[in-house]
């Protein structure tokens, strides 16, 4: 009796052992498409990225297929380069300039569209248009509007007398980057709104109802009640906002290319402009691991801002 009890103890072990070893490879067997996609489309471009900006590869690696190794000298060609302080620059002046405005319009937005009135899903859906097209289709758009002599922009403003001459938004070195600037204001708003609303819904209403109990109404309301509860999304926000803004090419190339003199170059439209027409794809390779490491220090906040607002 105390045999067949062993046997069938031993028995039911091994069926569980089996049973566990056939669930571990299932799981593997899900999982395994997604890692060799995520190998496939995001592994092996980054690390051939990375040799590439190690080799001297040029246009006649395509025909010869040699790459002479040349270490860290295409870092330090661009580095060096008295166009890469002015890219750098550009590049935080556009991020800065475009996140602050987007976060702050977006905000003001998400307030107002959290207040029930008619056709406030409406107007929100509508928002997101600017979001949806295509960017290369945006920039052309706004390039047609921000026209010197023709765009709609500057003959609005000469009707309402409000310049004298009209404006080269585009041709000027002192104002093409303040209208690049506005032009990807306006298309990350809708994303700051849709974030920030969703964040504002999370928000219990008798929150708001206890404070008006103590007094807190109006802006008081704002900075004791929305805000603190809203400041984990708001990071996230924020910190999403600059992993994509500090990458931005199309509309840069769709209105400017970079020009004038050079005035909206960033780091994103040099690396380009030194892959793609210079055709020194080193150089090139070396620039967007640059730009890949900085959206790497801005990652993992936004990873440990993600991580504070699950856990809050």
């Amino acid at each position: 009796m105390v045999t067949l009890t062993r046997t069938t103890v031993a028995g039911r072990a091994k069926t569980r052992g089996r049973r566990h070893r056939g669930e571990t490879l299932t799981k593997v067997l899900f999982v395994l498409p997604a890692v060799v996609a995520m190998v496939a489309l995001f592994g092996y471009p980054v690390v051939k990225n990375l040799l590439m900006s190690l080799q001297d590869y040029g246009l006649k690696t395509f025909f010869t297929g040699v790459a002479p190794w040349v270490g860290l000298k295409n870092y330090s060609t661009v580095v060096t380069d008295k166009l890469f302080s002015d890219a750098m620059v550009n590049t935080a002046l556009f991020t800065i300039g475009s996140i602050a405005f987007q976060f702050v319009i977006g905000l003001g937005l998400a307030l107002f569209f959290h207040k029930k009135f008619p056709l406030s899903g409406l107007l929100r859906s509508l928002l997101l248009l600017p979001w949806l097209l295509p960017l290369i289709v945006s920039s052309a758009t706004w390039r047609s509007i921000l026209e010197q002599d023709s765009g709609i922009l500057n003959r609005t403003l000469l009707k309402l007398h409000l310049i004298g001459d009209p404006v080269p938004w585009l041709n000027s070195p002192s104002v093409a980057l303040i209208a690049v600037i506005g032009v990807n204001i306006w298309i990350g708003i809708p994303f700051n709104v849709t974030l920030l609303y969703s964040g504002l819904a999370e928000i219990p209403d008798e929150l708001y109802e206890a404070g008006q109990l103590d007094g807190a109404t109006g802006w008081r309301a704002f900075f004791h009640i929305t805000w603190p509860n809203l400041r984990s999304v708001a990071s996230v926000v924020l910190m999403l906002g600059v992993v994509y803004t500090i990458k931005v090419l199309d509309i840069i190339l769709g209105l400017t290319g970079g020009g004038p003199a050079n005035a909206t170059q960033t780091l994103a439209t040099q690396s380009y402009e030194k892959s793609f027409v210079d055709f020194k794809f080193g150089q090139g390779a070396a620039l967007s691991n640059i730009l890949i490491a900085i959206s790497f220090v801005f990652a993992i906040f936004y990873l440990r801002g993600t991580r504070r607002a699950v856990d809050e």
